[in-house]
């Protein structure tokens, strides 16, 4: 990742800041102006196209011997920067040249901090900055969201587990849309949380450049603004006892943080979205992460993998007994090969999950490896995140030993600071090792992932794997999520179960899993979420049976050159087009409603192209596995039209000729 071109410009602005004075800074292209004046607080509003969007909101860092950064403060200057920069990814989730644009007001107080105000076109961001020559400790900040009017959101609020505080969690939330005054001072969720006023423009907010900090939760107030809400840091933990031990916070600090007193501080994320279609490709919280701790990262490989956790190994037509052992992983990697997967995922049951030493008796390591080698696939592991942090170092030089290039970590289910400070541990030593990490019941990436490009995914969304046993992964919610979940960063959906069902038809079943909504709705998904290393959940033996389907499947890239989002609205639709080198390819999909899509495509380049086209079929209202696969031919300004079934979708490879 480096800078392409840079043109600053630097102004420095004396100011006589008495409690009245507001400094203002806008967007490069002017629609976008925020107001910063200390009144009690560090105050803050938002406009957007000189509509009042953020209404008074306050700032603050409270320390634990009770004085706050606002107390006898006052601003002593400020200093305006223009930038415009380009970041190149090396993982490109969404494109991978990426303008960084912005306009930002420093501001210097007469305590020892300073405030940054980042302003985009399509967003805001603040962060604090402070200058203590000692260490700090923090009991708490302060971070308003307030909004005119009565915005409605989408709040995936936590649903408080049993056996630990409401900071534990997976962050697999549902985004119900709520009224904002209805959601309570007991309510709380993690971010992204989507404001929708009556009129547009939308806000998301969320952060990014999450380090050596705990994670920003949102609270309800029982009116039209939020709080944000930290969790307090663990001084005494348990580990739980069950198949999936993990560390419970028993006793908590009466401060969020310690840490540096000479550090910058993770920034507060305001995204804007005047339509709806903006949202999805907006990348803002990646060019607001770090830039990579990684000096080369031409080793990282995102490709394709596949997972037997969905299906429990439940796979048919075969002369062996399947189930967690070396036979049925023959077959997974029989199976990549042919149709194109770069990767198999040896999930939970692969080891003892408290000893990655102790090896499944139905498991042999070698001949399992040597077989991939064989056939030119990379194995990967599921661990648990309480072993693998025990054994950290030794399992990654075992993993090293047999290929592993990817794993995944599972069962974190927390962000405060000590947790936070885990995942840049696992991350720098498995970068150390050459190995790429996903994490699952993990917070979103926020950033991170441009930090530790290894850290290709994460999960912390509600995907596929509750069809196991709920009805909760359906058209409506998986067309929220590119509007939510993934501001925040790629996710690990693991898409395409193979036994699809419409909304009367679904029942959670284990071991016959079935997905809500058509064979195509699930296709469109990989070109409709980010996700660098896409993992197909579904069962081979099924996929086998249908090789054209298949083929097309595991011929699709992962990363890409650029992401139009052609048409969507929040919860309802989506249309997603993404260019890999000369190629286009386009999902779309639909909530429980039937839809007619026209896309004329003005944005390929001049020439001929072949389409190849998986729509839903005839009878996809009634059977939701009914699809039409075909092949023809378009050129630049065509029109096509598509029509999708309820829970439906679509899926185009446009191949330059």
């Amino acid at each position: 990742m480096k800078k392409i071109f840079s043109a600053i410009f630097l102004f420095v602005l004396s100011v006589t800041a008495w409690s009245t004075d507001t400094l203002s800074v806008y967007s490069p292209n002017g629609n976008v102006c925020v107001k910063i004046w200390m009144k009690k607080n560090l105050m803050y509003t938002v406009y957007y196209k000189n509509k009042l969007i953020v209404s008074p909101s306050a700032v603050d860092m409270i320390l634990t011997n009770g004085k706050s950064f606002s107390l006898n403060n006052r601003i002593k200057s400020s200093s305006l920067k223009m930038e415009s920069q380009q970041i190149i990814s090396p993982v490109p989730e969404k494109r991978k040249n990426i303008p960084d644009v912005y306009n930002e007001l420093s501001i210097q107080f007469k305590q020892p901090y300073k405030m940054q105000f980042r302003v985009y076109d399509d967003g805001v961001a603040y962060r604090f900055l402070t200058l203590f020559k000692d260490s700090i400790v923090i009991r708490n900040e302060v971070a308003e969201f307030h909004f005119p009017g009565s915005p409605a959101a989408f709040f995936p609020g936590i649903h408080k587990r049993g056996d630990a505080d409401i900071f534990h969690t997976s962050f697999e939330e549902l985004y119900p849309l709520r009224k904002l005054d209805s959601i309570g001072i007991n309510e709380m969720a993690y971010t992204p949380v989507l404001i929708t006023p009556a009129a547009n423009p939308k806000v998301a907010i969320t952060e990014s450049d999450l380090e050596d900090y705990p994670g920003m939760f949102l609270n309800g107030t029982g009116s039209s603004f939020l709080k944000g809400v930290f969790a307090k840091y663990p001084l005494e933990e348990k580990l739980t006892g069950g198949d999936y031990p993990q560390a419970l916070v028993t006793k908590r600090a009466d401060y969020i943080a310690r840490t540096k007193g000479t550090r910058s501080f993770p920034w507060r994320v305001l995204m804007i979205a005047e339509e709806d279609r903006q949202l999805p490709s907006n990348d803002m919280v990646y060019r607001l992460g770090a830039p990579s701790r990684i000096e080369d990262a031409s080793w990282i490989k995102p490709g394709k993998a596949t997972d037997e956790w969905t299906i429990n190994v439940n796979l048919f037509n075969v002369n062996f007994k399947t189930g967690v052992n070396t036979a049925s992983y023959k077959y997974y990697i029989d199976f990549a090969k042919r149709f194109g997967f770069t990767r198999i995922m040896m999930d939970a049951g692969w080891s003892d999950n408290l000893d990655l030493f102790k090896i499944n008796p139905d498991i042999n390591m070698d001949s399992i490896v040597q077989y991939a080698n064989e056939k030119g696939i990379k194995i990967s592991m599921w661990t648990l995140a309480h072993t693998l942090e025990r054994q950290l170092d030794s399992a990654l030089n075992r993993f090293n030993k047999w290929g592993v290039d990817f794993i995944m970590t599972d069962f974190i289910d927390r962000d405060d600071q000590k947790t936070v400070h885990f995942y840049y541990r696992i991350a720098k030593t498995c970068a150390e090792h050459k190995i790429m990490i996903m994490y699952h019941g993990a917070f979103p990436q926020k950033g991170f992932n441009r930090t530790y490009p290894n850290n290709i995914t994460r999960e912390g969304v509600l995907g596929s794997e509750y069809n196991i046993g709920s009805d909760k992964a359906s058209p409506p919610h998986d067309v929220t999520l590119p509007y939510t979940r993934m501001l925040a960063g790629p996710f690990d959906y693991e898409p395409l179960v193979f036994n699809n069902a419409t909304q009367k038809q679904f029942r959670p079943i284990e071991g016959m899993v079935m997905t809500q909504g058509t064979r195509s709705h699930q296709l469109a998904m990989f070109a409709v979420f980010d996700n660098p290393m896409q993992i197909f959940g579904g069962n081979p033996s099924q996929a086998i049976l249908e090789p054209a389907f298949t083929e097309l499947m595991g011929s699709l890239p992962t990363t890409w050159d650029e992401t139009k989002i052609i048409d969507g609205k929040v919860g309802e639709y989506i249309v997603t087009a993404r260019q890999k080198e000369q190629n286009w390819y386009i999902g779309a999909m639909t909530d429980w409603s039937a839809r007619d899509i026209n896309i004329t495509f003005d944005f390929i380049a001049d020439g001929n192209y072949k389409a190849t086209i998986c729509k839903d079929g005839v009878n996809a209202e009634r059977y939701a596995a009914d699809y039409i696969l075909t092949d023809t031919m378009v050129k630049k300004n065509d029109t096509m039209h598509l029509h999708l079934a309820p829970g439906g979708g679509f899926f185009l490879r446009l191949q330059k000729q």
